[in-house]
C-alpha cells in the first residue's frame, strides 16, 4: 500500500488489511481534496451567493495522530461533528482517513494539491461573480496559517471553527471559537471571550436556543445568534455565541460539551 498504516487504531488497521476494496483504495493518493456544495448549510450558502470549499480530514487522533488540539480538554472526541450525516458512513470515513494520511506522509505534494484547487475554485468563483470561501478544519483543528496557505491565497476568505484562542491569523483567515463547559477549558474559553470573538455553543435541541432568543436570555453575558441558517461565520458579528445544534451521537452527548 502506498500509505503507512502502522500508526492507525487496530480496529482501523484490521478494516483496511482485511479488504480487497480498502486495500487499493488506500494504494493510491486522493484525486480531489476540498468538498463544494457537500452539506446542506454550504448549499444554502451558494443562495447567498457563498461558493465554499471545506476539507475534511479524521479528527482527534483517529489517523494516530492527533488533529485536533484542545480535543480532549474540551471534552469534544466522542461528540464530534465526524460522528453527525454523512461522516458516519464507513466510505465517507475512509476517504477523510486517506486524505488525513496524505497531509501527514506527503505534506509537500497535499499542500501543492491544495494550493491548486484553491486557486481553481477562487477562479470559479470569479467567474460566477461569487464570493469564496473555504474551511480547511471542516473536521480538525490544525494550524494552517502557520503552513502559509492563507498568506498565498491573499484574494480568498478562509474561515475555520478552533479551540485554540490564542493563534494569531492573516487579516483574510476569520476564526470562531468552539466552547465546551468543561470546568479544565473554561481559561481557553475565557480567553476567547476576553479577546472579542464569536463563540460557537453547541445546544442540545434548537427549540432550547429559540425559547432563549425569544425573552432576550444571554449565554455567558453574549448575544445568541443562530448559527443552523447557514456555515457563513464570517458574516456573524464578534462577541455573541453562535448557536449550533446537536447532530449525530452529539445528540445524546453528556460531557459538558453540549449545552441542555
Amino acid at each position: 500500500m502506498l500509505f503507512d498504516l502502522s500508526k492507525l487504531p487496530s480496529f482501523a488497521r484490521e478494516m483496511i488489511e482485511g479488504s480487497a476494496k480498502w486495500r487499493k483504495f488506500f494504494s493510491a493518493k486522493p484525486k480531489r481534496l476540498l468538498a463544494v456544495g457537500a452539506d446542506a448549510k454550504t448549499i444554502k450558502g451558494e443562495r447567498m451567493n457563498v461558493l465554499t470549499g471545506i476539507l475534511y480530514l479524521t479528527p482527534a487522533n483517529g489517523s494516530g495522530v492527533n488533529m485536533c488540539a484542545n480535543a480532549a480538554l474540551a471534552g469534544c472526541i466522542i461528540a464530534c461533528l465526524f460522528t453527525a450525516g454523512r461522516g458516519g458512513m464507513d466510505c465517507v470515513a475512509m476517504a477523510r482517513l486517506r486524505k488525513t494520511l496524505f497531509f501527514l506522509q506527503y505534506r509537500d505534494e497535499f499542500l501543492a494539491m491544495l494550493h491548486s484547487e484553491i486557486a481553481m475554485l477562487q477562479r470559479k468563483a470569479n467567474k460566477r461573480g461569487m464570493l469564496l470561501r473555504i474551511r480547511l478544519n471542516g473536521t480538525s483543528d490544525i494550524r494552517w496559517e502557520l503552513l502559509g496557505v492563507m498568506q498565498a491565497h491573499p484574494e480568498t476568505s478562509f474561515y475555520d471553527y478552533t479551540k485554540l484562542a490564542n493563534r494569531v491569523v492573516p487579516s483574510n483567515y476569520d476564526l470562531t471559537f468552539s466552547y465546551s463547559g468543561l470546568v479544565a477549558y473554561q481559561p481557553q474559553v475565557m480567553r476567547a471571550i476576553k479577546a472579542g470573538m464569536r463563540v460557537a455553543v453547541v445546544f442540545r435541541t434548537r427549540a432550547m436556543v429559540e425559547a432563549m432568543m425569544a425573552v432576550g436570555e444571554r449565554f455567558m453575558g453574549l448575544e445568541l445568534v443562530d448559527g443552523d441558517e447557514s456555515d457563513n461565520r464570517p458574516e456573524d458579528p464578534h462577541g455573541v455565541v453562535v448557536a449550533l445544534y446537536a447532530k449525530g451521537k452529539a445528540k445524546h452527548d453528556d460531557s459538558g460539551f453540549v449545552v441542555g
